[in-house]
């Protein structure tokens, strides 16, 4: 069965929404929801983890939609098309350092919504496709083997920089290479030794031999900036003091 694109409609206006929705649906994506507020928009994401989210710029409640994209950022990294009525230049410049995909003026074609986000579908498939996620893992004392080909292939513990995941699948990354595993991050880290490798943020295991750089909210590993947490750092830095 061939996977339905998912898609989180954010829109203070709920007949808008809902006619969005059936939209959507009848073009065969999955709408994950409809909220109007951004506080319920960054819960559902963190639930729900849609592939492309519609988000309407004004928004009830004390978030707009701008801050709310941002806000979801920093744990996600999913595709924005904004949704606005509002086309001055001072709006359209603070939704850009968000780095969307799109913007879509209301009152919105049908036609170009959807090529708007046929275009973003394309783009998710080529990121998402140019590695095949993996099968198996096998995990030893100091290493660990992963069947890629046909064959299983080495690779040392101590070669690996950090984890990142991707919702059922995660990211192994090495100074030389990525492997994408199916494998979730929490069941990589319980295999793991616990000596080497520690959560630092929900989407990130690092192997705390590699850190360059600690700061208040993220940290280092060669020239990939990490997000960490702050229910984390204090047990990071607990880690780093007895290396």
């Amino acid at each position: 069965m061939e996977k339905k694109t998912r898609i989180l409609i954010v829109e203070d206006d709920m007949i808008i929404g809902a006619n969005l929705s059936l939209q959507l649906s009848t073009l065969g994506y999955e709408v994950t929801g409809i909220e109007s507020r951004g506080e319920e928009a960054i819960m559902h994401t963190n639930a729900n983890s849609p592939d492309i989210i519609l988000m309407d710029i004004n928004l009830k409640g004390k978030l707009n939609g701008i801050e709310t994209v941002a806000l979801i950022q920093e744990n996600h990294n999913i595709p924005i098309i904004y949704l606005t009525a509002n086309s001055d230049e001072v709006t359209f410049t603070r939704a850009r350092k968000t780095h969307p995909f799109a913007f879509v003026s209301k009152p919105f074609n049908r036609l170009d919504l959807q090529r708007t986000i046929a275009l973003a579908v394309e783009q998710l498939e080529e990121r998402e496709g140019y590695q095949k996620p993996l099968n198996e893992i096998q995990f030893m004392e100091d290493r660990i083997f992963i069947r890629c080909n046909g064959k299983m292939s080495k690779l040392l513990l101590n070669d690996i920089l950090y984890i990142e995941a991707d919702r059922n699948y995660c990211t192994l990354v090495t100074e030389k290479c990525k492997h994408v595993l199916a494998s979730t991050l929490k069941t990589m880290e319980e295999e793991l030794p616990l000596s080497s490798f520690i959560r630092v943020h929900r989407s990130y295991v690092i192997n705390i031999s590699k850190v360059d750089v600690v700061t208040d909210h993220h940290l280092e590993i060669g020239r990939k900036v990490i997000p960490l947490s702050k229910s984390h750092k204090e047990f990071l830095m607990s880690r780093i003091h007895t290396i």
